[in-house]
């Protein structure tokens, strides 16, 4: 009886421990904000959100009001709904609120990768220098380069121009757009390798080609990996992949490549000086593939679907690639050269522009987080206060909020090709809620510092993309009242949707 108390207490005391660490004694404190833990102890909601994000979210909403904090999987999430208090998300200083941190640790799970040396101040320098001015220009052009040799080089024959190829259209953009991004960042085959400028081209396919892939099947494994939840088969087929693009983006073979972009240059030299050994910047390259690519292909699906069930949009946007080619003294020939689609000219589209704006506002829905470093109070637009604890963690789900609230956007599910163009043509940037102005009226590539330093590189590969779709070739459904596919719930959080099916269609050269 006298060992039997010690092993009795021993136990209970690992069980109240047990129990704390899960979260199962937390309670609201005065002046937090609604607290739903679920009902499975550190789990909480996470089945359900991972089930639904967009569905929970909105029944959190409806529940608590605009301000929540729920228990996912051990971690406590305080959700900000209110469009009017994002500023407060967005500007709070990275001693407080991080996203440094909260990637870091993204990367490691998802990529292997992991730097203890690095600066963000300096990372994120290297890549607004290379993604925006004259290296997006050089990007640009690189791109135009590469998508024409991807989109045309099977085109020669009469019976090549004038046959209809059918394929499924998500399936189609994916890979077009894939496979261009990736040789624009990490170059070409060298000609004197292949022995012609022509081998290296088919080179560039092939391998390019094989790359797509091998990158699909690691997208789709990504929700679950992020989640941790992949099963031990999954797990090490991941593994195999990683280490597939850890080979395919070493260093010492991208060196070798013709037309390198100054990003990879600059990222990788970055990367050493600061002591990071070349495995590990091989590894990096990978994160950067991902980060420039999982998301323009789908984009570039919902537009294209979205055109071709809208034949007004499609009028208008078709009408402006004509006009620009007109003034820019560019013409569309049988046999002719191709067309140099230059960043200038993809500057003179204020329709397409739009039609952009408008398909990542119905199909992108990342869930922007921090983690809070500090105790800190959040600030309400309404004059409301909330404290936040240390070590908690702080999210925002634009789309719900914003993206398809009817107030800001009226008939928020119908694609409007003009929803972001005023009466005169320009830009609109002018919505209201309640009679208030909204300043955040879309979030597709987040915002404040964590804003994503690829968007216009990422805006101009969907624009040349569609550009050259319009400008050279007829495209059609091949089942034209074919219901629009529904969005697939599980990339709910993730940047772009995709489909719950592809949709099939067929195209050909118009000359």
């Amino acid at each position: 009886m006298g060992l039997l108390i010690p092993i009795l207490m021993g136990f209970l005391a690992c069980l109240i421990g047990g129990l704390y660490v899960l979260g199962a004694f937390r309670q609201r404190r005065p002046g937090e904000p609604p607290l739903d833990k679920g009902i499975i102890p550190w789990l909480g909601h996470v089945f359900e959100f991972r089930q639904d994000t967009l569905k929970f979210l909105n029944r959190m909403k409806q529940k608590h009001g605009d301000v929540f904090t729920v228990q996912l999987g051990g971690l406590y999430i305080t959700f900000l709904q209110d469009p009017f208090s994002y500023g407060a998300f967005v500007k709070e200083k990275r001693e407080k609120l991080s996203f440094t941190k909260f990637t870091g640790q993204l990367v490691k799970k998802a990529f292997g990768y992991e730097d203890t040396k690095n600066d963000p101040e300096t990372h994120h320098m290297v890549l607004i220098r290379n993604l925006s001015g004259d290296s997006l220009v050089l990007l640009t052009q690189a791109m135009t380069r590469n998508l024409q040799n991807l989109m045309f080089h099977n085109t020669d024959s009469a019976t090549n121009q004038s046959t209809w190829k059918e394929d499924g259209l998500f399936m189609y953009s994916s890979n077009i757009l894939f496979r261009a991004g990736y040789l624009s960042v990490f170059g070409n085959v060298p000609p004197e390798s292949e022995g012609n400028e022509e081998k290296a081209k088919e080179k560039d396919r092939t391998e390019s080609d094989t790359l797509f892939y091998e990158f699909c099947k690691y997208d789709q494994f990504f929700p679950d990996l992020f989640y941790g939840v992949l099963s031990p088969k999954k797990k090490k087929e991941t593994q195999r992949l990683l280490t597939f693009f850890w080979d395919a983006l070493a260093i010492q073979k991208v060196r070798n490549k013709d037309n390198i972009s100054r990003w990879v240059w600059d990222i990788q030299q970055a990367k050493a000086e600061g002591g990071l050994e070349e495995s590990m910047i091989s590894r990096y390259m990978f994160v950067l593939l991902f980060a420039a690519e999982v998301n323009i292909g789908p984009v570039s699906f919902w537009l294209l679907l979205f055109l071709m069930k809208h034949p007004e949009a499609m009028a208008a946007v078709k009408g402006e690639v004509d006009k620009v080619l007109k003034e820019m003294g560019h013409e569309v020939q049988p046999g002719g050269p191709l067309i140099n689609l230059t960043r200038d000219m993809l500057m003179k589209t204020p329709v397409l522009d739009s039609a952009v704006e408008e398909t990542l506002r119905l199909t992108v829905a990342p869930l922007l987080s921090r983690a809070v470093l500090q105790d800190m109070t959040l600030k309400m637009a309404d004059g409301r206060e909330y404290f936040i604890r240390k070590g908690d963690r702080m999210a925002m789900f634009p789309y719900s909020a914003v993206h398809i609230d009817p107030e800001i956007h009226p008939d928020p599910h119908s694609f409007k090709y003009d929803r972001f163009l005023n009466p005169d043509g320009s830009k609109k940037t002018d919505f209201y809620k309640g009679g208030k102005k909204v300043k955040y009226y879309t979030m597709p590539w987040g915002a404040g510092v964590s804003m994503c330093p690829g968007r216009f590189f990422a805006t101009n590969e969907i624009k040349q993309f569609v550009f050259l779709m319009l400008a050279y070739f007829e495209f059609e459904l091949k089942n034209p009242d074919e219901k629009i596919p529904e969005i697939d719930v599980r990339r709910w959080g993730f940047g772009s949707t995709h489909p719950d099916r592809d949709v099939q269609f067929q195209y050909r050269l118009r000359y």
